[in-house]
């Protein structure tokens, strides 16, 4: 049996990352789903609130995935690779949630903000404490950076030339250690040897 109210979400969220939310009517998300536009208030008050539910709902799938897998390995390095594979994993199959929290982020009402914000917040603080582990010389701070420029990378995949499945897995997972494990301090340039 299909879950309606979880079709209605994959479903908008693919028309809002094609047209922006302000493109996509109640009407639009019913058609695309086989339902009348009406139907939809059958699940959802109105397009905010899919939009609402559906940044909200991936952030705490986010977090909540995140959360066990650091929990359920087997020591930091472990714990860092568990968490690259689902970060990819997520990023590589639903592009459109990453566009549509990209773009349409102001279009959430102020309380659904600070629900999605503070969810991410606990996402990257639980990536925070693995990569401290790792490099127990890193600051709060810069462990932060380090994680949220690493997410960039990673969620850059809705945007970049795509190499195919594997390709781009292998690749991503090699440069996102490279961000969170690489050396504290970047090497200083030397001049140019050439006359």
């Amino acid at each position: 049996m299909v879950d309606r109210k979880q079709q209605i979400l994959d479903t908008a969220a693919v028309l809002f990352a094609d047209r922006g939310f302000h493109g996509v009517s109640v009407h639009d998300i019913g058609a695309a789903c086989g339902v009348s536009g009406p139907a939809l208030y059958r699940h959802f008050a109105g397009k905010d609130a899919v939009l609402a539910q559906m940044l909200i709902g991936i952030s705490e799938e986010l977090r909540d995935e995140g959360r066990a897998r650091v929990a359920s390995s087997d020591g930091p390095r472990e714990a860092l690779e568990s968490l690259i594979a689902w970060h990819l994993d997520f990023a590589l199959t639903r592009p459109a949630l990453i566009v549509v929290q990209d773009r349409d982020w102001a279009n959430l009402d102020a309380e659904s903000r600070r629900t999605v914000r503070t969810l991410q917040l606990d996402y990257v603080d639980a990536w925070v404490d693995v990569v401290r582990e790792l490099r127990p010389g890193l600051d709060r701070g810069a462990a932060r950076a380090a994680v949220q420029a690493t997410f960039g990378l990673l969620n850059s995949t809705p945007h970049s030339a795509r190499l195919g499945d594997t390709t781009m897995r292998t690749l991503l997972t090699s440069m996102a250690r490279a961000a969170l494990l690489g050396v504290d301090a970047p090497s200083p340039v030397s001049p140019d040897p050439r006359p």
